[in-house]
Formats: C-alpha cells, sequence, structure tokens
C-alpha cells in the first residue's frame, strides 16, 4: 500500500496540497502583504525542499506587428528551509512582503496574482494563484483627479513592452492612455498617455506623451511623420498634491 501511495504522489494523486490566503485582496503599491500558507500533507509524508511565492502580470508584446501577452513576473520571495510534511499533516506558514512599487495597478485590462509554489522531491510540485488588486495610493489618486478635472478621460490601460530608454528594473510599463472631452484641452489634444515611475522614498515621476492634434497642413504633415507627439518628465511628491492640477496643467498647455 505504501508503496502504491509513493507512485500515486509522484504523479501528484494523493500528494501533499497548498492554500494561501492572503489578509485582504486590496493593496497600494509599496504596502505590506500579510497571509498564511497553509499545506496539507497527503498520503504520505512527503519532503518540501522550499516554498516561493511569486507576483505576477500580463504585458503586451510586439513581434512582426502583431502583439500578444507574455506573462511574466515581478518579484519573487522565498518562505522557508526545507522541511517535511507528514501524512495528512497541516502547516500553516505567516509570510509578509512588500509589494513593490512599480507594481502595476489594477486598471483595464492589468491583472495582478500571487502564485505560491511547492517544490516537492521526488514528486509533482502543487501551486496555487490568488488575484489581488491594486489601487492607485493617495499621490497616484490625485494625479488621476487633476488629469480628470482637467477634462481627460480614461480611454485605455495597458502593460507594454517598453523601450530600452524607459525601462526601469521591469521589461514593461503600464500606460494609461486618456482623451480630452471637455475642459481646455479639448480640441487642442488628440490623447494624452500618462506613465508612472514611482520611488520607493514616495516620489513620483510622471511621463506625459502630449499628442497634439493636427491643425492645418504642417499639423497634417507632423501627425503624418509621427512628430507630433512630445514626451515630458514631472516629478511630484505628496507635498505637490495641493498644487498638482496646476502643474500639470501646465506641462499639457507648455506642449500642446
Amino acid at each position: 500500500m505504501t508503496f502504491f501511495n509513493k507512485v500515486f504522489a509522484s504523479v501528484g494523486i494523493g500528494a501533499a496540497t497548498v492554500d494561501t490566503k492572503l489578509e485582504k485582496e486590496t493593496y497600494m503599491p509599496g504596502e505590506t502583504v500579510k497571509g498564511i500558507v497553509e499545506i496539507r500533507g497527503g498520503k504520505i509524508d512527503q519532503q518540501i525542499d522550499e516554498i516561493y511565492l511569486s507576483l505576477n502580470t500580463t504585458y503586451l508584446r510586439e513581434s512582426d506587428d502583431r502583439k500578444y501577452s507574455v506573462n511574466t513576473t515581478i518579484d519573487r520571495f522565498r518562505l522557508t528551509t526545507p522541511f517535511q510534511i507528514g501524512k495528512n499533516e497541516r502547516k500553516d506558514i505567516p509570510f509578509t512582503f512588500q509589494l513593490p512599487f512599480d507594481t502595476p495597478l489594477s486598471i483595464g485590462r492589468s491583472k495582478v496574482w500571487v502564485t505560491t509554489d511547492l517544490d516537492i522531491k521526488g514528486g509533482v510540485d502543487p501551486s496555487d494563484k490568488d488575484y489581488i488588486k491594486v489601487v492607485p495610493n493617495s499621490l497616484m489618486t490625485a494625479v488621476f483627479n487633476a488629469i480628470d478635472t482637467l477634462g481627460f478621460r480614461i480611454r485605455e490601460a495597458d502593460c507594454e513592452e517598453a523601450p530600452r530608454r524607459m525601462r526601469g528594473r521591469l521589461p514593461f510599463v503600464q500606460e494609461f492612455e486618456f482623451v480630452p472631452v471637455s475642459g481646455p484641452f479639448r480640441g487642442r489634444l488628440d490623447e494624452l498617455e500618462v506613465v508612472f515611475f514611482p520611488s520607493a522614498h514616495g516620489g513620483l515621476e510622471i511621463v506625459f506623451q502630449v499628442d497634439r492634434k493636427a491643425r492645418g497642413l504642417a499639423g497634417l504633415f507632423s501627425e503624418a511623420l509621427g512628430t507630433d507627439e512630445t514626451n515630458v518628465r514631472l516629478t511630484v511628491t505628496d507635498s505637490d498634491i495641493p498644487y498638482i492640477q496646476e502643474k500639470i496643467h501646465l506641462v499639457i498647455q507648455r506642449y500642446s
């Protein structure tokens, strides 16, 4: 019987299982994530070589004029040293980790999830997958509110492969695309694209791509040649929140 249990466990039947329970589902970038990894032993004793959590998302990559979605790991956290889980035994392993400041927000098609993987010697490695909702912090919220007040509405939000000059530690950036539907920039801009580069010290670098609306023959040529876009950088901190709408207005106005 023990022999057959070992054979079955080696192919995942009657083996240990894992279930990760997060303290909550909604987090801001930089916030501490807490939870418990619950491991239940199977029909035999098994050696767990390691447990690790991976924070994942997807981004769009372009190849041969075609865009396709790929999975990528934002960060990875190792939880334990090797140990043995006994037959029908239950172990609860608490964990904490900091959500990286450059974790994409759960806006548009962008999704973030945590996978838990057990590395079992001589067996199928069980895993678990838990989605989390990543929301803007107060500084990001102030930026979004300012853009909204200036008459822009979000059209699309996606993680896309970044050119090397714009990359941080990750191969992608999250891009928010807005269109002016009212206010001072309606009729003057086609769209406004925004990318955040958060700092671990609380600051936020914002890259605006201001796409000017074609006006007259010169404007039409610029649009056709792709020279009607201007990239502008603005760095803000929490102390700028009361004045953030004015700062963003001045930046967009200067290049629109």
